[in-house]
């Protein structure tokens, strides 16, 4: 059963080019091949005659030449070919459906495109330097073939559909190339370190978003796939450049970028309904943002009433399907259904042998969700098998075991023949670049675990529970009362095993209090939690090594001013967190959830109500 249902019609008798047009095309293969408003100096420049040109449109006579008279049932056949490779890819059938695309990568696009795409899936969950390497170099082959197929003259405005096509897949390779740079850092400047390579993909959507518009456009056989092209490309840009940074957002506004995140999750939520070539990755985009960014980038508040509705028809349709399994846990751990989750990512295991890649992340998130359950010896086990089978980053790995194992009795250490100690005096010399950079987390990991290298160290507090702020897994604890004062319990206990007095005990009281604070919040009382908010804050100038504290604290006291309707000294405190610091651990991610922060308070109106925004 393929991907879609798909209805093949194929025109025997296409019709020549126009005669015309193949004049103006320059047989270089350097010349120019973009739309030709993308070659204007102008920053916007607006289509007002495109016409799409397709054989069939004149009444010429038929076409014999066979080097396009098939021109239509090609492109329809190799999104087909596609589809059908997809679809065995959902099924878990991974080695089948690369081999499907493989043989045809070097000429045709869409299949090119496609296994780059499942490469590059696969480098972003092993963060195998070679596997990056190999997605990398995939992806720029994809690009160099789509490059070919687009328009060759920039003076005649007839395109034909082929050449559409052409330019939708083009600005992809780009965006995910992107993407891909933006995940090893979460630094968006080097997203856009690029420069004309990314703002070529945006403007290329922009102005195919233009295209769709106009009055000029004809509908093509391949319309659909197009169209959802197009929507995957325009709504991926609005949502992710509305998510940045002030400082950022600035500089991207600059040189022409603009975002709106309602547009963005409209485009992508429109392309997700259709049946078309790009449905599945406008769904996991949703997915992703509604499930992950929200959460790690943002204040916790994705849309996971959304999230179900679109995962469920693919859950019915890929009961066993890897991914989908995979995204069924993740939304039942960010419900704070523990139980359910953990069964979920455990069938996700049991579905497939031939990629571990899904094992890996399941690992992941079980380890978090054990380490909610404040079950750390199970949480060691997943943290264990991660160092052990994945790349992504040995080093945070380490710290996590070491971690776990710091929250256990010296005999309960004993079973795992390794101790925190030696753990934690490892961490350092794991670190690893990935494409020439560190992991933010790993810096983190390493910063922390450094104290370790003394000869007589004085331990972290509770580091797990540290960490597990870093990825907002109070947001996750916090929908249950009994997890909330579970972890509240625990911090009351490592602050009484605080020593009275050493170069750390600031730090470390500060750390407590943040946290506290944070479970105190989600257990509603607020008055309560501002009060530990506040204390970090007043001692700001006594902390030595965790300067990210301070503005952390911040951004949660003005969160928590925002539940209590004071917008306006919320947003006051969140502008401090902004401006006032910098160079601190996990800074960009901090910038995230601030800028997330101040949206939903300029969404609220005075009384502290929900605003909505404007189209």
């Amino acid at each position: 059963m393929s991907f879609i249902n798909w209805r093949r019609s194929v025109k025997k008798n296409d019709s020549k080019k126009d005669v015309a047009q193949g004049q103006d095309m320059p047989d270089s293969p350097d010349s120019p091949s973009r739309l030709s408003v993308i070659n204007s100096p102008e920053m916007d420049p607006i289509i007002t005659d495109f016409r799409l040109h397709l054989p069939g449109n004149n009444n010429g006579p038929e076409s014999t030449n066979p080097s396009n008279g098939c021109l239509r049932s090609d492109l329809s056949l190799a999104l087909e070919d596609c589809m059908s490779a997809l679809d065995l890819f959902l099924r878990n059938q991974f080695e089948e459906a690369q081999a499907q695309l493989r043989c045809r990568t070097k000429d045709s696009m869409y299949h090119a495109l496609t296994y780059a795409t499942i490469l590059e899936m696969q480098a972003m969950m092993t963060f195998d330097p070679h596997h990056i390497l190999a997605a990398g170099n995939t992806m720029k082959e994809a690009q160099a073939l789509c490059q070919r197929h687009r328009k060759k003259s920039s003076f005649s405005k007839n395109f034909t559909e082929e050449e559409l096509h052409a330019e939708v897949c083009f600005a992809e390779c780009l965006l995910q190339r992107a993407a891909l740079t933006f995940l090893q850092d979460e630094n968006m400047i080097n997203f856009i370190k690029g420069g004309i390579k990314v703002r070529n993909s945006y403007q290329t959507y922009k102005e195919l978003h233009t295209v769709l518009q106009s009055a000029g456009y004809i509908h093509g056989e391949n319309h659909g796939h197009f169209e959802g092209g197009v929507k995957l490309g325009v709504g991926a840009f609005n949502l992710m450049i509305s998510m940045l940074p002030t400082r950022t957002l600035k500089l991207l506004e600059f040189v022409g970028f603009s975002g709106n995140k309602e547009f963005g999750l409209q485009q992508l939520q429109e392309g997700s309904a259709e049946s078309t070539f790009r449905s599945f990755l406008c769904n996991m985009l949703l997915l992703c943002y509604h499930t992950f960014m929200s959460f790690i980038l943002g204040t916790g508040e994705g849309d996971v009433e959304d999230a179900e509705k679109l995962l469920q028809p693919y859950l019915k349709k890929y009961p066993k399907g890897s991914i989908f399994l995979f995204f069924a846990g993740r939304i039942e751990e960010i419900k704070g259904n523990l139980d359910a989750a953990i069964k979920r990512f455990e069938e996700c295991c049991e579905a497939q042998q031939q990629w571990k890649q899904f094992h890996h992340m399941c690992y992941w998130e079980l380890m978090w969700c054990f380490t909610y359950k404040r079950h750390w010896k199970m949480a060691y086990f997943y943290a264990d098998l991660l160092s052990k089978e994945n790349s992504w980053s040995k080093a945070t790995y380490a710290y996590m075991k070491a971690a776990y194992l710091s929250m256990l009795t010296a005999d309960d250490c004993l079973t795992f023949g390794e101790t925190a100690l030696t753990l934690f005096r490892q961490v350092p010399g794991l670190k690893q670049k990935i494409a020439g950079k560190s992991l933010p987390t790993e810096k983190f990991a390493i910063r922390k675990a450094r104290r370790y290298l003394a000869e007589s160290p004085i331990p972290l507090p509770a580091p797990p529970l540290e960490m597990m702020y870093i990825w907002n897994g109070y947001t996750v604890i916090g929908k249950h009362r009994d997890l909330t004062e579970g972890m509240l319990k625990t911090l009351e206990e490592a602050q009484a095993k605080l020593e009275s007095r050493n170069e750390f005990s600031i730090d470390d009281q500060c750390l407590l209090s943040l946290l506290k604070g944070l479970c105190l919040k989600h257990l509603g009382h607020q008055e309560e939690a501002e009060h530990y908010f506040t204390l970090v804050l007043c001692n700001e100038s006594q902390i030595k090594y965790d300067h990210y504290l301070v503005p952390n604290a911040l951004l949660e006291h003005g969160l928590l001013c925002l539940e209590k309707g004071r917008k306006d000294e919320a947003i006051k405190l969140l502008e401090a967190a902004k401006q006032n610091y910098k160079n601190y651990s996990m800074e960009s991610r901090t910038h995230f959830r601030i800028q997330a922060a101040l949206l939903k308070a300029k969404a609220m109106g005075e009384n502290g109500n929900h605003v909505p925004s404007s189209p």
